[in-house]
């Protein structure tokens, strides 16, 4: 073998070597595409840093909770919440602390103990005439007999919802309320005990 021969036996070998490489670097790098796609739409879209979905319904876990304007303890504090489980809205997170969102729509920071994953809801807040009551079921049907009439903004403690209906207890009376009444189950949302 002449050194022309060599020359274009060794062109023609790396040739075939660059080519494999690039043939295996596209096929790699569209392995890697599809896992991460696959990955991407395994993940919710709308899940915080901690794991868990937002927004969602919390509750609040002491009797007073100081809601400040700003994540951390060195923020202003703008109000306090004077209610043991009252249900509010997670919207955001940022390390231990939680933006939350309550029926009037106030909004504020609270430290992540403080608040519990135990579900309650609010009948009807957004009801301002106080006389008009909401109806508590005693089968999750419009038809089934009365277990007790609520008045707006009643809280009770949600056992679970199958997307229309929510069974509560609310002062150790049970019954189902509709779901589209209540502030602290999105309509649709299926809860379980």
């Amino acid at each position: 073998m002449d050194s022309f021969d060599k020359f274009r036996f060794s062109t023609i070998a790396k040739m075939l070597v660059y080519s494999a490489l690039t043939v295996f670097s596209t096929l790699s790098l569209s392995a890697v595409s599809c896992a991460q796609e696959e990955t991407a739409q395994e993940t919710p879209a709308n899940v915080g840093p901690s794991g868990l979905p937002l927004p969602r319904f919390v509750s609040i876990k002491p009797a007073r909770v100081n809601v400040r304007v700003g994540p951390g303890r060195n923020y202003t504090v703008v109000f306090s919440y004077q209610k043991q489980g009252l249900p509010v809205e997670i919207t955001q997170e940022y390390d231990q602390w939680r933006k939350i969102r309550d029926s009037d729509g106030d909004e504020g920071w609270v430290y992540q103990s403080l608040l519990s994953g135990h579900r309650t809801a609010m009948i009807t807040p957004w009801q301002k005439d106080k006389s008009k009551l909401a109806p508590m079921r005693q089968e999750p049907s419009e038809n089934a007999p009365l277990a007790a009439e609520l008045e707006p903004g009643v809280i009770g403690t949600i056992h679970k919802c199958d997307g229309k209906w929510c069974e509560l207890n609310i002062n150790h009376t049970r019954g189902y309320v509709a779901q589209d009444q209540l502030w602290g189950a999105y309509p649709g949302e299926k809860v379980k005990d």
